[in-house]
């Protein structure tokens, strides 16, 4: 499926579940009020079971588990303190979120959670390996059923013109710079084995990597693929983390480290640790970045430098 397919997808789902929601019973809305804190956990075991299943089919993971790991962590970091710095410049404060003893408690109880999570997915993946099952996962329809939900949740949400402020594209906007300014140093690093193009690109997947991993084998090699599958599965995994020990406090610069995953996979991460209210900022830096994903991809790929 093309970037366009799933991202219409995608807002088809938002949309059938906000015009929907006024429309179910009493009983209904409980429930998907009640369901909506877990699929959070869901997602979370499902991306740690992928990031086996991945491995278990790369040809020498170890030969690219480092690129991947360095590309990822700086990408996240880079993308979270660029947008930490513009926010410090141009609104100071909205930088930070608010601080309570009861708020804190809750965000280690969050993050005790995730790192459960990814770790029943991890076991999981591992024991479906050992047994020799094979299991054709994809939870592309998880998350579907869960941008309906938060469709129906957003149905029952105020929002006002403050939402199309200029200031939420500086969150995108810082994405693409941090990551960037990240290609260089990973550049410096990986200059014996890597082009520089290439690892700009690698750099602009942005958490997406069930798009980055098929476009880099098909416009470039198997080996770079499977680069840019890791690097994307790693990065959203750094970003959950991001979002859940940090995102409370900072919650825009933790959705800009989620990158293209704030629209969808991490979208219940920032309604969690975040705020329902910061739910807009994530659909439209996730949309921007699905769309410029494989764009800039492609455009780095072909240049040579």
């Amino acid at each position: 499926m093309t970037s366009l397919v799933l991202i219409f997808q995608i807002f088809i789902c938002l949309s059938l579940g906000y015009f929907v929601a006024p429309h179910l019973s009493q009983t209904l809305k409980q429930f998907v009020f009640k369901i909506l804190p877990y699929f959070s956990y869901i997602l979370l075991v499902s991306v740690a079971f992928e990031l086996t299943q991945a491995l278990n089919h790369i040809q020498n993971p170890a030969t690219i588990l480092p690129p991947a790991l360095l590309i990822a962590f700086t990408t996240s970091i880079g993308s979270f303190f660029i947008c930490l710095l513009t926010y410090k410049l141009i609104d100071r404060q909205s930088i930070q979120g608010k601080i309570s003893s009861h708020l804190f408690l809750n965000a280690l109880k969050n993050i005790a959670k995730a790192f459960l999570a990814l770790g029943v997915g991890i076991l999981f993946g591992v024991l479906i390996k050992i047994s020799g099952i094979q299991i054709a996962f994809n939870s592309w329809y998880l998350l579907l059923i869960f941008i309906f939900l938060i469709g129906v949740e957003l149905a029952f949400t105020q929002f006002d013109r403050s939402w199309l402020s200029w200031k939420i594209l500086m969150v995108p906007v810082a994405a693409f710079i941090g990551s960037g300014l990240a290609s260089i140093l990973n550049y410096i690093l990986l200059s014996n084995n890597y082009n520089f193009n290439e690892v700009m690109a690698l750099a602009q997947g942005y958490g997406w990597y069930s798009m980055s991993g098929i476009l880099f084998t098909e416009l470039h090699s198997a080996k770079l693929g499977g680069i840019a599958l890791l690097t994307d599965l790693f990065r959203e995994i750094f970003a959950i983390l991001l979002m859940y020990c940090l995102g409370w406090r900072f919650p825009r610069s933790a959705i800009s480290s989620a990158g293209a995953t704030s629209m969808d996979v991490t979208l219940a991460m920032v309604k969690q640790s975040c705020g329902t209210h910061y739910v807009p900022h994530a659909m439209m830096s996730g949309l921007i970045l699905s769309l410029l994903a494989p764009l800039l991809i492609s455009l780095f790929l072909n240049l040579k430098f």
